[in-house]
């Protein structure tokens, strides 16, 4: 039996019901003919097309440079040995941004996945030229050496408590003394060329190992993006203590972030060390910055404020057209550090400024909601 509403009571709240199977019912404030529709002003449409505007800035800044090079050097740049050279050279550097997105994407940061290349990269030279194994061993063994570092570097960050900046930045050390320990400071190699096959042919015209690193990237965009590990994955990046709360086991999902980032680092030393076939221990340093660069550049495209995979690609080949374009104009060596470091700066400003606008409109558009 249910009990008749007070008479005072403001229209628009729920009628409490008794009985186990009780519903609650909303009593309309107005039937739908009578509401008002606010028309949406010139302000909002504009706000709403900068924003999209924003999401791909990127691609739009990937055109200006391709027609600016196309301009400036039409007879090298616009030829089909550039974009092989675009498109393959940067391989390495997706693989290794792609297992980096998955630690950043969990709310943590692995300082120690360049130079975790860098081993690999030797391990795997080591194991094929000195040991003689065979190459599919090799490299199978070489990814559990570089799934093991993500081990170990979870568990200081998610078991021990360690920051990851600190714990990570120390594991890179770490491993640069086995490198150079490794190697005896020399160059190992060459590798069995048909192991350097693997990563030498092109597919349609497109070099192979850029086809790897596009097959990698949409499984860690479907893993990321369309899977309940992927969702929760996110939701420990957002908020720890919060998905904690929902259930979720963020410790395991911390770890398993870390051991994906180093497993990804391993198949790009692999890939490296086909592509050219004598590896130096100082090879995995240098694809630090740009694949930190690519990943926060990213989360400005496509997704504002997320760590997301294809806005990490554009904006990896987007910093790539830059430097071959500077460096077929002639430019220094040193250009393309400094390209990738003030890409590094330029995009964490931005997400750093675009996070602290967000708050700003909403409390203006409540407020203009509340006006009205």
């Amino acid at each position: 039996m249910t009990r008749a509403p007070d008479a005072g009571a403001h229209p628009g709240t729920a009628v409490p019901q008794q009985g186990p199977s009780a519903i609650p019912r909303e009593v309309p404030e107005a039937l739908p003919e009578q509401r008002s529709v606010r028309p949406l002003s010139l302000s909002t449409v504009a706000r709403s097309r900068g924003a999209q505007l924003n999401r791909v800035t990127g691609l739009l800044l990937w055109a200006v440079f391709i027609a600016f090079f196309a301009v400036r050097v039409p007879s090298t740049f616009l030829t089909s040995a550039t974009f092989n050279s675009i498109a393959g050279d940067q391989s390495v550097t997706v693989i290794l941004a792609l297992g980096l997105l998955v630690t950043l994407a969990a709310g943590q940061f692995d300082l120690s996945a360049a130079q975790n290349l860098g081993l690999c990269a030797v391990i795997d030279s080591e194991l094929m030229v000195h040991h003689h194994l065979d190459p599919v061993l090799a490299s199978l063994l070489t990814l559990a050496v570089g799934a093991g570092i993500g081990l170990v570097n979870g568990v200081l960050v998610a078991v021990v408590g360690v920051n990851s900046f600190i714990a990570t930045l120390g594991m890179s050390s770490v491993l640069l003394a086995f490198t150079e320990q490794l190697s005896g400071n020399q160059f190992v190699g060459p590798v069995p060329a048909a192991f350097q096959k693997i990563a030498s042919h092109s597919l349609l015209g497109v070099p192979i190992a850029a086809v790897y690193a596009m097959i990698l990237a949409a499984l860690v965009w479907y893993v990321l993006e369309h899977t309940p590990a992927g969702r929760r994955t996110y939701a420990v990046g957002a908020n720890p203590d919060a998905a904690r709360l929902a259930g979720v086991r963020t410790t395991r999902y911390v770890i398993a972030s870390f051991v994906v980032t180093a497993v990804f680092a391993a198949l790009a030393g692999i890939l490296a060390t086909a592509k050219i076939g004598e590896v130096a221990p100082t090879l995995g340093p240098g694809y630090m910055l740009p694949a930190f660069a690519a990943c926060f550049l990213g989360a400005t495209q496509l997704k504002l404020g997320r760590f997301n995979v294809w806005g990490a690609v554009i904006a990896l080949y987007l910093l790539a057209t830059g430097v071959k374009g500077l460096q077929l104009i002639g430019s220094q060596l040193w250009v393309t550090d400094l390209f990738n470091g003030v890409a590094l700066i330029a995009a964490v400003s931005v997400a750093v400024l675009s996070g602290k606008r967000r708050p700003r409109r909403a409390k203006a558009r409540a407020a203009a909601n509340a006006a009205s």
